[in-house]
């Protein structure tokens, strides 16, 4: 390295150390000049200084406060059950069409009933003896040419013959396969000379007029909810639909800390079917010329609820007294008036006194 070199960068060094000393001097001196002069100082994300902040406001007035239960609910079936015999048999007969409506009492399926034919008409065979030996032994008991015990043997065997009627009659009625309710029949699961016992599921029964809409609900609209109230719901085309409230659970759930309730839908056409789930919406209660802030608006601070007014531009903080909450909005019962100017943004920004701007009013 040559001199020269050496006093080149000798000198640079000796300017970069001078000017890290004076960068200080330099910059306040600049920033008095600014200050002088009227010109605004470096400012952030917010504006400058102890510029105002800008923020959006709402006007305080009353309204009308909605509090809904928004949820999901599952469709059921009025009725249900599968169909089975009481009985154990070669299925002979299968009378029904499926997918089709049955009425209540209606024949649907039938099993060998020959046997139980064949012995119903020998015992019916045997009735007229029977009762002719009880006519006869009431006539010589009136003259006193039998014994009562006489005569209450041949009554107790005709009653006796009755009773056994009545057993197969019943077997009878067990090999028959009949509708419990109206409903629309499934898929049949057998044929016609398939084996059927208690067991064996022929089909599955559905009453769909009307159906059940079950769902829970928060504990909170434990008195709001009734017998009789209106339950809106949709599906996934989006119709809405109304069904009333019959039944309400009668506990909490512990774990959930809901409760369960059940709504009717008529459902007269029938074209809604079990199994669907639909999207619930209950008023649970609705509050006439309240006063309510959005809830992003309120801050807890230290054990109480507060919020933030626009005042001679700059921002006052008030104490509030809450009402009921729902999702987006929340009542005040006292801490703000009519014709208040609301601010409800850059809330965790603001401090008492502050000055504010306002960009939007509501």
């Amino acid at each position: 390295m040559n001199k020269s070199t050496k006093i080149v960068l000798f000198s640079i060094i000796i300017l970069f150390i001078a000017g890290i000393i004076l960068y200080p001097t330099v910059k306040k001196s600049f920033n008095k000049e600014n200050a002088l002069s009227g010109a605004p100082a470096s400012s952030g994300p917010g504006g400058g200084r102890g510029a105002p902040l800008n923020i959006n406001a709402k006007i305080i007035k009353p309204e009308t406060l909605t509090d809904n239960i928004i949820g999901f609910a599952n469709i059921y079936p009025d009725e249900e059950v599968n169909l089975t015999f009481e009985t154990s048999g070669k299925i002979t007969d299968i009378f029904f069409k499926e997918g089709t409506a049955v009425k209540k009492g209606e024949l649907l399926a039938k099993v060998n009933d020959k046997p139980l034919l064949a012995e119903l008409q020998k015992l019916e065979a045997q009735v007229p003896l029977a009762e002719g030996r009880v006519f006869r032994q009431k006539s010589l008991l009136e003259k006193d040419a039998v014994s009562q015990e006489a005569y209450e043997q041949v009554t107790t065997e005709l009653d006796k013959l009755h009773a056994d009627i009545d057993l197969v009659k019943a077997r009878i009625a067990q090999t028959e396969l009949r509708a419990p309710f109206d409903g629309v029949i499934g898929l049949r699961t057998v044929s016609e000379g398939a084996y059927a016992s208690p067991s064996t599921i022929i089909a599955r029964l559905t009453k769909v007029i009307p159906l059940k809409i079950e769902f829970s609900m928060p504990e909170r609209h434990l008195n709001a909810i009734t017998p009789g109230t209106n339950v809106i719901f949709k599906t996934s085309d989006d119709t809405p639909y109304t069904a009333t409230i019959y039944a309400i659970e009668s506990h909490v759930d512990v774990n959930t800390h809901t409760l369960k309730a059940k709504a009717l839908y008529p459902n007269t056409n029938g074209k809604l079917k079990p199994g669907v789930m639909v999207s619930l919406d209950i008023l649970s209660n609705e509050i006439k010329n309240a006063l309510v802030v959005p809830n992003e608006s309120v801050v807890a601070e230290m054990g109480r609820d507060i919020a933030y007014i626009y005042s001679g531009g700059k921002a006052r903080q008030v104490e509030l007294k809450k009402g009921i909450r729902t999702e987006s909005n929340v009542q005040i019962l006292d801490g703000l008036n009519p014709g208040d100017t609301l601010i409800i943004s850059g809330v965790m920004q603001l401090r008492n006194g502050l000055p504010v701007t306002i960009d939007n009013i509501q």
